[in-house]
Parts: structure tokens; sequence; C-alpha cells
């Protein structure tokens, strides 16, 4: 297999488990999601330009920025089956609802929603939708869009490197062993991303970033000892929200 034929396969690799996109039937026979997952930042760039879509046909209908900002935060939720969204209500709920690490664990795994996650799922929504509307301006919104989606999910790869597993199964256990490779493609892709909020702005995100990573990789290691498929949900949409408010900050 060629390096383009790869690359190819990796996207759709990436598309298939970062999106609910109804892409046509293939199969992949010496690549797997461990070779894939850094195309996640890719991903990202497909829904950031969908969600923009979204706003800008609001926004030509002569509807409010508000309005349009709902549209693309609903089509972005829609394009991604709300997977990161539904980590960070998971989390919320384990972390903030269990005594010990098994507790925590078993929380998080139960579908039900409870009150820490309901309340952190409305509050990530309810920023996310006001940062958007604050940039107002479609090409404001569009760069917004593409940095925040890109570069929270190219901490992805790092994340699920650096940290052990703290279950023997679910989603993030079944990936399996990243490379360096892997992890170092993904940050690349989001720090070229950064760079469209300008130098001085990618150099404010990027610490903004970093020291988010270090703060929930802390409290990550504290509450459960490691990461699962929840907690990567939960870092992107955390890691969204910081970029969304820098754009916000460094545009409007």
């Amino acid at each position: 297999m060629n390096a383009s034929s790869r690359i190819f396969d990796d996207i759709r690799l990436g598309l298939v488990f970062f999106t609910r996109l109804p892409l046509p039937h293939f199969e992949v026979k010496d690549r797997s999601l461990a070779d894939a997952i850094w195309t996640a930042p890719l991903v990202g760039l497909v829904v950031a330009v969908i969600a923009w879509l979204a706003y800008a046909v609001a926004a030509l209908l002569g509807l409010a920025p508000s309005l349009a900002a709902a549209l693309a935060l609903a089509s972005g939720m829609l394009v991604t089956g709300a997977l990161h969204e539904d980590g960070l209500s998971d989390t919320s709920d384990g972390f903030g609802g269990g005594r010990t690490r098994e507790r925590k664990l078993e929380i998080m795994r139960d579908s039900r929603i409870g009150t820490y996650g309901a309340c952190a799922l409305a509050l990530s929504i309810l920023a996310r939708w006001s940062a958007i509307a604050d940039l107002a301006s479609p090409g404001h919104v569009l760069v917004g869009l593409v940095v925040a989606h890109i570069a929270s999910r190219a901490l992805i790869p790092a994340f699920m490197q650096m940290l052990p597993q703290a279950r023997i199964d679910g989603l993030s256990a079944g990936v399996g062993t990243l490379s360096d490779n892997v992890v170092l493609t993904a940050l690349a892709i989001g720090a070229v991303a950064l760079l469209l909020l300008g130098l001085k702005g990618a150099v404010v995100a990027a610490l903004c970033l970093v020291l988010l990573f270090v703060a929930f990789r802390k409290l990550c290691l504290a509450q459960i000892g490691g990461q699962s498929g929840d907690t990567i949900g939960a870092l992107q949409q955390l890691a969204e929200i910081a970029l969304l408010f820098a754009a916000s900050a460094i545009l409007a």
C-alpha cells in the first residue's frame, strides 16, 4: 500500500469513527484506528466547515448571529452524533458523583445523564454559542470554528498516549497503542490551524491548551487513574470552548 492510499484510508477511518456521515462501505486491510487517529483534527475541519455552512446560510437569510450560532452548533452535533458532548456529560457525572475510582467508572459507563452531566452539557453549549454569536461576522466565525474544531481534536492522540487506560475495555482501550508519529502529526496539524489567529494569537492559544491539557491530565489521574473515551470527549469539549473564547477575544 502506497503512502497516498494509507492517508486516504486513514481519513476514511477517522470519518467513520468520529462522525455520523453517511459514507459508502469500504474495507481497510492494513490500517487500524491506532494508525488513523492522527486524522482527528482533519475530521474537525470537516465538522467546522459543515457548521460554518449552516451559519453562513442563516446569515444570508437575515437571521441574527445568535440564531445562526445555534444552527451552527446543532449542525456540528448532528454530524458527530454529539460524541464528545456525551463524553463531557459522562465524565462530569462520574467525577462529580462517585466517591471511589470504581464507582466513578461505573457512573461514566451508565447511559443515563445526571445532574452534573446535564449542567456541564448546558454550560458547554451556552459557552460555545455565546462565543460563536460574539464572532458574528461569517468570516470570523469560519476562522473560529476551524481553529477550535481542528486544534481541540489535535490533542486527542497525545492525551491517549500520555495517560494509561482507566479500564481494560471500552472505546479508548480498543484503539490500541499509538505511535509517536501519529501523535506528532496530529499536533502539527493543530499548530498550523492555530496560526489562523495570527502568530501572537497562536502563541496565546497554544499556552492555553497546554495549561488545560496538563490540568485535565492531572485531574483524570487523580479521579480514575488514567483516561477513557469519555475523558477524551471531555478534553475536546473543554479545548473547543477555550479556543472559541480565544478566537472571540482576538477577532471580534
